[in-house]
């Protein structure tokens, strides 16, 4: 089966193509969809499990099941919001496999007087590291991600009315911190 390639209008294949390509087999393509999408991965690893070498592994099993899984892409959503799914199960999976949470806390040597809306990200990961493992992950899931919370209570299979504890506790505490 021959593959007829794109490019855009800066001579480099469009993603469509990338991930056609890639599911054929070809790593270069992959490799090329990995550096697209690498750091938004990371980032999103990095907010649910609170740590980097937590994150960096997430991250890696997240673009191995990416590689296992692509073939199964079938287009009809946009590839960043099946790959964010892909992600966040991934993430969550490799959470569950390691629970040394309450070691990976690490404390905060600045504190800054922004609002509650006003938040940069690098804070806000700072002071996310602090909260209790489940109201972290609701938090992350609802309050960045947008994600619902009868989806959330599916995904870490716990109740809505959970959920919406956990979100309500984890805006509490970072009220305090703030």
């Amino acid at each position: 089966m021959s593959v007829q390639i794109q490019f855009t209008e800066e001579g480099q294949l469009s993603e469509p193509e990338l991930i056609n390509k890639a599911k054929l087999g070809d790593k270069s393509a992959f490799k090329l969809i990995y550096q697209l999408h690498h750091k938004r991965v990371y980032g999103l690893c990095f907010r649910l499990a609170g740590q980097a070498e937590l994150a960096e592994e997430a991250t890696q099993d997240t673009f191995i099941r990416l590689w296992q899984k692509l073939p199964l892409f079938n287009g009809d959503s946009q590839f960043s919001t099946w790959l964010h799914s892909l992600t966040v199960n991934q993430a969550l999976t490799c959470i569950k496999k390691h629970k040394s949470f309450w070691a990976r806390f690490l404390p905060i040597t600045e504190h800054t007087d922004l609002g509650y809306t006003n938040f940069e990200y690098e804070l806000l990961d700072k002071l996310l590291l602090n909260l209790p493992e489940r109201a972290r992950l609701v938090y992350v899931l609802f309050e960045i991600e947008g994600y619902k919370h009868h989806e959330i209570a599916k995904l870490l299979n716990i109740a809505s009315g959970t959920s919406k504890a956990q979100l309500h506790r984890a805006k509490k505490l970072l009220q305090e911190m703030i």
